[in-house]
């Protein structure tokens, strides 16, 4: 039998079930752990900086770890590893820049690290912190979708500063 429009009702049955499990499949899983519910962005205030990579913020009444996206900084502070060429430079200018001021967390797709870190672009006003250390040399970009909105940038942040031996370009 024909429906009004020329399609059948098997076919007009089997697009529906098809557009059905197209936004089942597509849409993110609402029990996936990598993806929190809430709000894409925040604004927090640095309580301390860990090392050239991660700070402590105070997000309302909640106080939090907060891992930059996109970016890797020599270890400074990490268990069982040996202070890195470059490290002790790129933690005391997160800690000149960002240390007791407020700044815009922008969440990733995945919001929170294996550890529990809340994973973040971080903002300083209208400076975006991740770039501005990769621009310097204070770090190396670092891929890891899908967390990737601006790896393009980093990775150009990176040639540039490797190629006039900035920072850990130039010492490491």
């Amino acid at each position: 039998m024909r429906h009004r429009n020329g399609w059948r009702r098997g076919q007009l049955g089997s697009l529906v079930l098809l557009a059905a499990a197209a936004v089942l499949i597509l849409r993110p899983w609402e029990g996936n752990s990598r993806a929190d519910s809430g709000p894409r962005a925040a604004v927090a205030f640095v309580t301390r900086v860990v090392d050239g990579d991660t700070i402590e913020v105070r997000i309302g009444d909640r106080v939090e770890d907060v891992r930059y996206i996109g970016v890797d900084t020599p270890e400074t502070v990490k268990p069982d590893t040996p202070v890195q060429c470059f490290g002790p430079q790129a933690s005391a200018f997160n800690h000149r820049l960002v240390e007791g001021h407020q700044v815009r967390l922008v969440f990733g797709v995945e919001r929170r690290d294996i550890y529990g870190r809340l994973l973040a672009y971080v903002y300083l006003g209208r400076r975006f912190v991740d770039a501005i250390l990769v621009r310097r040399g204070l770090a190396r970009s670092l891929t890891i979708p899908p967390n990737d909105r601006y790896a393009p940038l980093f990775r150009r942040l990176e040639l540039h500063a490797a190629r006039a031996g900035r920072g850990l370009w130039g010492a490491c």
